[in-house]
């Protein structure tokens, strides 16, 4: 699923820069998550890069963007064209994910 940036956010800037997808933006209040290009660093990373930088564990999984680690992938390469290593990865089913702990 993809994750989104809760009330918790204290605006910090953290994790917009690790973001692999450039799903994460500034708001008025606080960073918001685009579901659409969020793949939970899926191809990426073995954890969810933003999560694992937010000082307030304000990055969590959105409950209403439920999705697969073929999914995510999916979108990873489609957001990636140019990256053909990760689509070789994914092919071959050998791509970093938080999904296989």
């Amino acid at each position: 699923m993809a994750y989104s940036i809760t009330s918790e956010c204290i605006n910090c800037g953290a994790c917009e820069p690790e973001c692999p997808n450039e799903a994460i933006r500034e708001g008025s209040d606080s960073y918001v998550v685009d579901s659409a290009r969020c793949t939970e660093c899926v191809g990426f990373n073995d954890t969810v890069a933003c999560a694992a930088v937010c000082p307030t564990d304000a990055c969590a999984a959105d409950p209403a963007h439920k999705e697969t680690e073929a999914q995510l992938i999916a979108r990873a390469v489609a957001l990636h064209p140019e990256k053909a290593d990760l689509k070789a990865q994914a092919a071959s089913g050998q791509f970093p994910s938080h999904l296989r702990h």
